[in-house]
């Protein structure tokens, strides 16, 4: 696709991406174990508003996965 630095370098923003993503769905879902670790910050005003980009995020984070995977395999190959 793209030279091996760049793809690279898109491989790793998309795994930061992947990271951060992931995380932010986990502490903002209720039907994840993280949700016990949250669930006194429904009370305050600013989780609730961050909570309502939760299915947003979802699709953020699936996309990053996806396009995430197809460069590393463009750069790297299958393992198999």
């Amino acid at each position: 696709m793209f030279s091996p630095i760049v793809n690279s370098r898109i491989i790793f923003a998309l795994g930061i991406t992947n990271i951060l993503s992931g995380l932010f769905v986990f502490f903002t879902c209720r039907c994840l174990p993280g949700w016990k670790l949250t669930k006194p910050l429904m009370q305050h005003a600013w989780y609730q508003r961050v909570f309502k980009w939760h299915c947003t995020i979802w699709w953020i984070f699936w996309v990053s996965v996806i396009v995430h995977a197809v460069f590393a395999i463009s750069q790297y190959g299958a393992p198999f």
